[in-house]
């Protein structure tokens, strides 16, 4: 099953706007902090403006949400919304980028009647696009997400956890004695959906992440057959501002251990 027309129209987009954007500025690029104290470059501005611009040439009339839009303004274009909205993080994994780090990406999101149609994540370094339709398949590239992976013991597991994110208990509790072989945290939410997705890390945990941040990777691992909520047991996409947890896995049985473990230590 090939890749719907529209969501390769959009993967050609990101991969041309984020090696105009992103690619030319990484390693030289100058970093500026944010007043809740996250990075900012001129390269998440100008790839926000720059995907603005072609975004309303192709679709006009759908607004669009980016991360570097004043919050005022990102609250007022969600309730003022009756039709679907473009929901875009222009550079996942800043402080990567401003590093000198390979590993960031672009994000963009459709969603529509409180839920997202449509998701892509685009590493521009590996040229690897992670992409959804609701009700149609995940890709990566032109290969189909969702291909059974092996069964592993969630002791066998390699974990994506974000320490940083998660209340200080469970924090230690989960350095201190972990129920997973290995852990990794690799600084892009969006990238982190997808490497999930891919079945490239088994388990993920993550205390608090913006909705930009998982608009389209959490589509992705639905798309991809995975399992995700979060740690206050409600759906992780709830369509608004407010940051959220995401617990998830790609094996609906590590999905089931790995909450009744969180349950059991009173994380959820």
């Amino acid at each position: 099953m090939s890749m719907p027309t529209e969501l390769e129209t959009l993967r050609k987009l990101l991969r041309q706007h984020a090696e105009q954007e992103l690619l030319s500025r990484f390693e030289q690029v100058d970093r500026e902090f944010k007043r809740d104290g996250s990075i900012v470059t001129e390269a998440d501005l100008a790839m926000q403006a720059s995907l603005r611009r072609a975004l309303a040439g192709q679709w006009p009339g759908i607004p669009l949400l980016g991360e570097e839009m004043p919050a005022a303004e990102q609250a007022s274009l969600l309730d003022a919304a009756d039709g679907p909205v473009w929901i875009l993080d222009p550079l996942d994994g800043t402080s990567n980028f401003s590093a000198g780090i390979p590993f960031f990406s672009v994000s963009l999101a459709l969603i529509r009647d409180g839920r997202p149609m449509l998701g892509l994540v685009y590493d521009p370094v590996r040229d690897e696009c992670f992409a959804a339709a609701r009700g149609q398949g995940a890709w990566l590239n032109a290969r189909i997400l969702g291909s059974s992976m092996p069964e592993l013991p969630l002791a066998r597991c390699t974990a994506c956890v974000d320490f940083k994110r998660l209340k200080p208990g469970l924090a230690r509790r989960l350095a201190e004695a972990p129920p997973y072989s290995s852990q990794r945290s690799f600084g892009s939410v969006a990238l982190d959906w997808c490497w999930i997705a891919a079945g490239r890390v088994h388990l993920y945990l993550h205390g608090r992440q913006k909705l930009w941040d998982y608009a389209a990777g959490c589509l992705i691992l639905e798309e991809a057959g995975g399992h995700s909520i979060g740690l206050d047991g409600e759906p992780v996409f709830q369509g608004n501002l407010e940051p959220r947890s995401a617990v998830a896995a790609l094996s609906g049985t590590l999905f089931r251990d790995w909450r009744r473990y969180l349950a059991d230590i009173g994380a959820e």
